[in-house]
């Protein structure tokens, strides 16, 4: 009997056969579904981190939020007015380090979107109207120049005026931003004074500290709330722990410059996660109108 060979015995590849679907190629995992968590190096699911507005949901980790972001998280969709968007910066001293000022400042907003490192306007918290500001890290690191403490000494002067609460959320990892000298430390002093008259007016100021809020930032507005909230982990202070370290060459406390040791320590009046956020501030502006 004449014994019957199979395709591949005739010379036949697979995929020349009728029907046959060829070899498979094997499907890598697509790029973009999944993120390393830098406070637990765990391998985090990204839309899940998403619903937690970008927080790790292993260890509680807060990624950074841009105050574009931010302003979306905080207040009711379609609420939000920008205002003095129009206000740009400028290069009064000519400064020049790596690059010039002027330059930098392009740069920066091209990568960013941003005009500067402030953004302000009002807004709804749940059906409550606030003037609202968020500084943003990614713009030369958040720091404050004339910009920035003109749009904040803006919204608080116009929150006093219209009788409304204020918001401020920090993230400030540059303080006041030494490219404009003097005229940003100005901005401390500045913006701090506007607080005042809005605390004399009897008003509402809930300062919200993110990571990090550091430099003439929290030296100045984000430490004169009459509510200052924190995102937890997030590192707060004045000059970094290896400045003071090399400065009084004494070796710091442990968890120094963090939301939980101030909180220990009566900076701040609580640690507030992202996702409660909204609610602890619609909430505290009921307590403190009753």
């Amino acid at each position: 009997m004449e014994r019957s060979l199979s395709p591949q015995a005739n010379g036949v590849p697979p995929a020349a056969l009728p029907g046959s679907r060829g070899p498979r190629e094997k499907r890598g995992v697509p790029e973009g579904l999944w993120q390393k968590c830098d406070g637990c190096q765990a391998t985090i699911y990204r839309k899940q981190a998403a619903a937690l507005l970008n927080v790790c949901p292993q260890c509680g980790y807060h990624w950074y939020v841009s105050a574009a972001e931010r302003i979306a998280q905080l207040l009711d969709a379609g609420t939000f007015e920008e205002w003095d968007a129009s206000l740009r910066p400028t290069d009064p001293l000519g400064f020049r380090d790596k690059k010039g000022y002027a330059e930098r400042l392009v740069s920066e907003q091209k990568r960013t979107g941003l005009s500067d490192a402030a953004l302000t306007g009002t807004g709804m918290i749940r059906a409550r109207r606030v003037a609202c500001g968020v500084t943003d890290s990614s713009f030369i690191m958040g720091s404050m120049g004339s910009v920035v403490g003109e749009r904040l000494t803006r919204l608080a002067e116009r929150a006093t005026t219209e009788r409304l609460p204020l918001i401020i959320i920090s993230a400030s990892g540059g303080g006041a931003r030494m490219h404009e000298g003097i005229l940003s430390l100005m901005q401390m002093a500045k913006v701090s004074a506007a607080l005042a008259r809005h605390s004399q007016a009897g008003r509402l100021f809930i300062s919200v500290l993110t990571n990090p809020t550091m430099g003439g930032v929290a030296a100045s507005f984000a430490s004169l709330g009459d509510l200052v909230f924190a995102e937890p982990r997030a590192r707060i202070g004045f000059a970094g722990p290896r400045t003071i370290k090399a400065t009084i060459r004494v070796e710091l406390p442990k968890g120094f410059q963090t939301s939980e040791f101030l909180l220990e320590h009566g900076f701040i009046d609580r640690i507030v996660a992202r996702p409660q956020l909204k609610s602890e501030i619609a909430r505290a502006i009921d307590y403190c109108s009753a």
